[in-house]
């Protein structure tokens, strides 16, 4: 929900990231290692998350390459 001009950022699991780009664990982070994937950000000792927006940069970036011509959204 976003309310004025500033929103909150959202962070995003890991299954949830999967589920969002179709990408599976062990391709997630192989792409994060070879730097084709934004890194997760430290939620505690031992959990990580994504930013929300950076995902969705990352599919837009990806749909953009793969449909150079094509409309957001399409």
């Amino acid at each position: 929900m976003k309310h004025g001009s500033t929103s909150t950022p959202v962070i995003l699991r890991r299954p949830q990231v999967e589920a969002r780009t179709g990408l599976s664990r062990s391709t997630l982070y192989q792409y994060i290692q070879d730097g084709l994937f934004p890194r997760p950000v430290s939620l505690g000792a031992r959990a990580v998350g994504w930013l929300d927006s950076e995902v969705n940069a990352w599919i837009a970036a990806r749909a953009k390459a793969v449909r150079p011509g094509a409309a957001p959204g399409r």
